[in-house]
């Protein structure tokens, strides 16, 4: 929540500032935008030490959707479209695989289709699974849960089915530049 209330007063000054239109506050609103981008890449590095830490330290690999599309994807009113379309994602993405790779942690990247469909007991798919935003009903078995929790699973499920047919790693090849 922190970090959201934070991100929202940098949009509110970056548009406070991109209105105002002289030299001197579109000078100020790019400092300002090169601090939000450091602080992103810092939340992003934490993140995706703690996520590689756990898998390192419970002998684990950790399974990741393919990001490719997410913005087309995202169907969101505007006030969430801003804060998804801001976060980096692919760049938590390479930092959680570079991170993996030293470790010596696994990474399965698996595509996110139909995984908030999908039932993870029976695996039935259908759009009418999903009532509403937060909540997870499949229409065959009956199991209830948090629509994300139940995607998570669905994830989980396939990436270790990659695992099992031999995609050890198909994390790509990074070359990072500082």
């Amino acid at each position: 929540r922190r970090i959201n209330r934070k991100r929202e007063s940098d949009r509110n000054l970056r548009s406070k500032l991109q209105k105002k239109n002289t030299k001197s506050a579109k000078r100020r609103a790019k400092k300002h935008a090169g601090k939000e981008a450091r602080r992103a890449k810092d939340i992003n590095h934490k993140i995706s030490k703690r996520i590689v830490a756990e898998a390192e330290r419970t002998g684990r690999g950790i399974a990741l959707e393919t990001l490719t599309g997410i913005r087309e994807r995202a169907r969101l009113r505007k006030p969430q479209r801003v804060k998804i379309h801001s976060w980096p994602f692919a760049q938590l993405g390479s930092f959680i695989a570079y991170k993996a790779k030293q470790a010596g942690v696994p990474v399965v990247y698996v595509d996110p289709a139909y995984t908030s469909q999908e039932c993870s007991q029976c695996h039935h798919t259908a759009r009418g699974n999903r009532p509403s935003q937060a909540v997870f009903s499949c229409r065959v078995c009956g199991f209830v849960e948090h629509a994300d929790h139940n995607a998570s699973h669905n994830i989980r499920q396939r990436g270790w089915m990659a695992w099992v047919c031999g995609a050890q790693s198909t994390a790509p090849e990074l070359t990072l530049i500082a």
